[in-house]
């Protein structure tokens, strides 16, 4: 018997979780052409385009093979006190992947999707978070941040490291 495959069945389907490695990877693109974080040293840069809009990336641990980051703007949120808009990433240099772990942009993720929500509504937020990221990038590019607008951030004007 022979059978006839549909042009719809020899098509692979991405599935959300192909989606999500996806962006990380695109992150990983964008964030290492910007700034090449795996090169900087564990401490507190600033890029500075003469906007007044200051982008702060903190390089929080280098490891063998991650980097642990943070990137906000110089802004604090009126209510809280916290960098907002900002992202904690995790950069892995062997998958070359940059993963948002967690974003503050004015709630945190407990207060979206709860304390013990289901996967499906834990891998809908991480795609939000990394398409929100992968955004951020581009918009960074796009506006002239990268590593010849990166430099170390004065000790004195450095505000206190928050860690989630």
């Amino acid at each position: 018997m022979s059978h006839v495959v549909s042009r719809a069945e020899r098509i692979p389907r991405l599935t959300r979780f192909g989606w999500l490695m996806g962006l990380y990877a695109e992150n990983f693109n964008r964030l290492t052409r910007l700034f090449e974080p795996a090169d900087l040293a564990p401490g507190t840069y600033v890029s500075d385009i003469g906007d007044g809009l200051g982008l702060r990336l903190e390089v929080i641990e280098q490891h063998a093979y991650t980097c642990e980051l943070r990137m906000t703007y110089a802004m604090r949120d009126p209510l809280t006190g916290e960098p907002d808009p900002s992202a904690f990433l995790r950069l892995y240099r062997d998958a070359r992947q940059v993963e948002a772990t967690h974003c503050y942009v004015g709630r945190r993720w407990q207060d979206v999707i709860g304390m013990y929500p289901p996967p499906a509504e834990v891998l809908g937020h991480r795609l939000r978070m990394n398409t929100f990221l992968g955004k951020w990038l581009q918009y960074l590019a796009e506006r002239g941040h990268g590593v010849a607008t990166l430099r170390p951030a004065e000790a004195e004007s450095a505000p206190e490291s928050i860690v989630s």
